[in-house]
C-alpha cells in the first residue's frame, strides 16, 4: 500500500519571531509530517517548546549565539524520528561558524516508508570577504557527505532528502534579476553554482525543478527591503535534493508564498513536497 508523506523545509529567520507571526497557523494549515528548519536561532528547549508537544523536535544550535541553527521536527501522529540515527555535524572539520548548519536523522512515516532527512543551512557568504571564503570551504565538504549518502542509498540504505536553504541559485531561471546579480553577488556566483550542478550530475535530483519544469522560478526568498516581495523579485534558494528513487516518488510541491507582505513569518516561504512511500 502506498501512502503520501509531506516533507517541508523553511528558513524561519528566527523561530521566536516566526512563532509570533504565523508559524503555527501555517503548520496547522499545511500539516506536514516532517519540517526541516533553518535559522532557528534558539536553544533546543526553547525550539521544542515553541513547536509544541505534538512535535518531536531536534535542534542543533550554532555555537555562536543568535546565529544559524537547524532542526528536524516530526509530527508524532504522522512520523517518528529514530534518535539513534542522529548525526549533528557535517564532519570533524566543523568550525564555530559552520556549527548549527547540518542535522540528519532517519524518519519512519506512519503510513509506511523510511527516509533519511537532512536540514541544511549553507553559508550566505559575501563576495570578496572572509564570509565568502567560509562558504566556499564549506561547499566541497557538503559534497563529500552527499557522495557518501548517495552511495549508501544506492547500496540498500535509506533514500535521502537534503532540504534547506542553500543560499545559491542554480541558473537565471532561479532569480528575477539575473544580470545585475550574476557574478556580482554571493549566491549568484558561477563558482557556487558549479557545486549545485555537479551534485545533480552525480545523481542527486533538484526535486522542485524536476516537478516545475523549465519555468521562471518558483522563488522561495524575497528581501525584506524595498518592493522585492510585492514585485516578486525573488530567488529560488530553498531546495529538496533527493536520491533518485525518492525523487521518482515526488508527486507535487507547494511554495506557501503569503498573499501580502504583512502576512510573512519569514523572508523565506516554506517549500513542501509530497512523496509517495511504501
Amino acid at each position: 500500500m502506498t501512502s503520501t508523506a509531506s516533507i517541508a523545509t523553511v528558513n524561519l529567520n528566527g523561530i521566536r519571531a516566526a512563532a509570533k507571526k504565523g508559524l503555527h497557523e501555517w503548520l496547522e494549515r499545511e500539516a506536514p509530517a516532517v519540517v526541516l528548519m533553518q535559522e532557528v536561532r534558539a536553544p533546543e528547549d526553547i525550539a521544542a517548546e515553541l513547536m509544541g508537544e505534538e512535535w518531536d523536535t531536534i535542534t542543533v544550535p550554532c555555537r555562536i549565539k543568535g546565529r544559524a541553527g537547524v532542526a528536524i521536527a516530526a509530527h508524532k501522529e504522522r512520523a517518528s524520528i529514530d534518535h539513534d540515527s542522529l548525526r549533528t555535524i557535517l564532519d570533524e572539520d566543523e568550525t564555530d561558524a559552520d556549527s548549527g548548519r547540518w542535522v540528519e536523522a532517519t524518519v519512519h512515516f506512519a503510513g509506511g516508508g523510511t527516509v533519511r532527512v537532512i536540514s541544511a543551512y549553507f553559508h550566505s557568504g559575501e563576495k570578496d570577504t572572509p564570509k565568502q571564503e567560509a562558504k566556499m570551504a564549506h561547499l566541497p565538504r557538503i559534497g563529500a557527505r552527499l557522495a557518501q549518502l548517495h552511495a549508501e542509498a544506492a547500496n540498500g540504505g535509506p533514500e535521502v532528502v537534503v532540504g534547506g536553504d542553500y543560499n545559491v541559485v542554480r541558473s537565471e531561471k532561479d532569480i528575477k534579476n539575473w544580470k545585475p546579480n550574476h557574478n556580482k553577488r554571493s549566491g549568484v556566483l558561477d563558482e557556487e553554482i558549479t557545486f549545485l550542478d555537479q551534485w545533480v550530475d552525480e545523481g542527486w535530483h533538484d526535486v522542485t525543478r524536476d516537478l516545475a519544469g523549465d519555468i521562471q522560478g518558483p522563488y522561495t526568498w524575497w528581501s525584506w527591503r524595498g518592493q522585492a516581495f510585492d514585485n516578486n523579485a525573488g530567488w529560488r534558494i530553498d531546495y529538496h535534493y533527493a536520491t533518485p528513487a525518492l525523487a521518482a516518488r515526488a508527486q507535487a510541491f507547494r511554495i506557501d508564498r503569503p498573499d501580502s507582505y504583512d502576512l510573512r513569518f519569514s523572508d523565506h516561504a516554506p517549500l513542501t513536497i509530497d512523496y509517495a512511500l511504501d
